[in-house]
């Protein structure tokens, strides 16, 4: 058992035995902030971008004019969760810099240079999903955000910025708006600013075409009449104006103006050589076959009476500390298990325990903290739609798939369930059961259910499988629906398993993310899958071409005075 110590700037040393020594850290806490800045007042709260240049996470690069690293996104989507969770009397969030003509330069063109491939698209993915969070957090919980432009926007600080609700933009003569990747970096924005500009806010093609091509991007009445904002203000009246439109936009919330918050305490962690220990859920990794296995654990006791026990639980209630835990496990593994190819489920508890707590969140959906933990769910479950790793799910005796925890099973892309018991075991044999948490309150980032995903030629099957809502299923029955791949008995069980697991290892990893990325949103092409599929597309290839980092590309040459060198054939 390996005791890490944190360094600081979110990354943590593990002692030279572990597999890696630098690990990114997701946790971390307003008190620890070094880039961002959080305050609360009544229904008013202010983030503002405060990018400490030392603050880097990695050596090589300073963070001037508030550009932004993967630690800066880090504090900023911990700022976003607490909000959400913390300060349920929060309805309006201002978003602002601490410099007084720069909003935000972006993403670190030194970082991007010198950074690996993988990280660059895992952080711009990343980095898309909290952006997501804010969106969902306007159009789901009624805390919507107000981005002060009170200096420049450029590139990923204006992505940042088409994220949120309302945009109001400093009529000074200097401030501006931009996406210059195109012209100055030979890359696209990463963070979905193109689809934003044209999806969400309606810019017209041409016009669209003309701003991404321009340097110095475009300001004052332009920037309205493009809709690239949503108002001006004059220096002298910008400070009043975002106040006053802060307290417009406050009067459209459903949140409570009075309730208790839940604190976001620490989580319990036990960094292991090969894996993690959390309260629910342990990572345990098979670094010669290169998979690990999540293995999640259901309720040690019943679900809570009423609204007041889980007050009084906090972040220790189950489906809300399960879920840190997933969010967690799912983040380690992305960014620091590179080699890790496949993720395997597995479930151990009281299914009838499980239903409780998934009924009584069903009870309490229209409750604020209930829609939270909900809503993280969702944003959880998506983040593992979009992780890069073939996912298999193992229901074996003992488990405990139901409702919420049923639909890690059709997010993954194969599910085997047992037929029958395990000899020599009188362990029952294992079922899986649905309910109303299966069927709308989970959507995948394409806006359906994963079973009318997985059902979408026969949508006759998801209507059969509601039929089945709160029955034990067992592995005829789930088969018989379509809610399981395979049901081997436990004379192929290991077998069978292990073929699968070797298998799958023995394939080309760049195939298999085509390949599961294509298979995994069917259906309708949302915003949200335009950017992750467009995205992951253009990060694989377009951050690869020499005319980007090269000695000779744009992002090598980026502020040496001198111009990059274009192969100028078009692929």
């Amino acid at each position: 058992m390996l005791n890490p110590e944190k360094t600081g700037n979110n990354v943590t040393e593990l002692p030279v035995a572990a597999h890696a020594a630098r690990l990114l850290d997701f946790q971390t806490h307003p008190d620890n902030y070094r880039h961002w800045k959080l305050s609360t007042s009544g229904a008013i709260a202010g983030l503002e971008m405060d990018v400490s240049e030392d603050g880097a996470v990695f050596p090589g690069y300073e963070l001037k004019l508030n550009s932004y690293d993967i630690g800066v996104d880090i504090e900023l989507y911990d700022a976003i969760q607490r909000l959400r969770f913390e300060h349920p009397e929060v309805k309006t969030v201002v978003v602002s810099s601490s410099k007084p003509t720069m909003f935000c330069a972006g993403a670190n063109i030194r970082m991007l240079a010198g950074a690996s491939h993988g990280h660059k698209v895992n952080f711009c993915k990343f980095t898309n999903e909290t952006r997501n969070a804010i969106e969902d957090a306007g159009e789901f919980s009624g805390q919507r955000y107000l981005c002060a432009l009170n200096g420049t926007a450029a590139g990923g600080g204006y992505e940042l910025a088409l994220a949120m609700d309302y945009l109001i933009l400093i009529d000074d003569g200097n401030a501006a708006v931009s996406l210059p990747e195109i012209p100055l970096l030979a890359v696209l924005p990463g963070t979905g600013g193109l689809t934003r500009i044209v999806d969400k806010r309606k810019v017209r093609r041409d016009l669209a075409d003309v701003f991404c091509t321009v340097e110095e991007g475009v300001k004052g009445r332009r920037a309205v009449d493009w809709r690239l904002v949503d108002e001006i203000v004059p220096g002298s009246r910008f400070d009043e104006r975002v106040a006053e439109r802060a307290r417009e936009m406050s009067l459209m919330s459903d949140r409570p103006d009075s309730a208790t918050g839940v604190q976001l305490t620490s989580l319990s962690r036990t960094m292991k050589t090969d894996g993690i220990g959390y309260d629910w859920l342990d990572l345990v990794i098979d670094r010669e076959n290169r998979n690990v296995t999540l293995q999640i654990r259901g309720p040690d006791s019943a679900a809570p009476n009423g609204m007041a026990d889980v007050i009084t639980m906090g972040d220790r209630f189950w489906p809300l500390a399960l879920v840190r835990q997933l969010d967690d496990a799912l983040l380690h593994l992305r960014f620091n298990e590179p080699d890790i190819g496949t993720i395997i489920i597995t479930s151990a508890g009281a299914a009838g325990t499980v239903k409780g707590h998934d009924a009584f969140l069903q009870r309490h959906k229209d409750n604020w903290l209930i829609r939270e933990i909900v809503l993280y769910w969702k944003r959880t479950l998506k983040r593992l739609d979009l992780t890069s790793r073939t996912s298999f799910a193992l229901v074996e005796p003992g488990s405990c798939f139901v409702g919420l925890l049923a639909e890690l099973l059709f997010a993954v892309d194969r599910s085997y369930m047992l037929e029958g018991q395990f000899e020599d075991d009188d362990t029952p044999a294992p079922t899986i059961m649905l309910s109303e948490s299966n069927f709308g309150p989970l959507p995948m980032p394409n806006g359906l259910t994963r079973l009318e995903t997985r059902f979408l030629g026969e949508p006759g099957s998801v209507a059969g499988a509601r039929d089945h809502i709160g029955r034990e299923l067992d592995a005829a029955l789930a088969a018989e629906l379509g809610l399981v791949t395979f049901t081997p008995d436990d004379i192929d069980w290991e077998d069978e398993i292990r073929m699968l697991l070797e298998e799958r290892a023995s394939f080309s990893p760049d195939a298999l993310v085509g390949m599961e990325a294509n298979l995994r949103f069917a259906g309708p092409e949302t915003l949200e899958t335009k950017i992750f599929g467009r995205l992951t597309a253009w990060q694989n290839w377009i951050f690869q071409r020499p005319n980007a980092v090269s000695d000779a590309g744009a992002l090598r040459r980026y502020g040496t005075g001198l111009r990059p060198e274009y192969d100028k054939d078009r692929i």
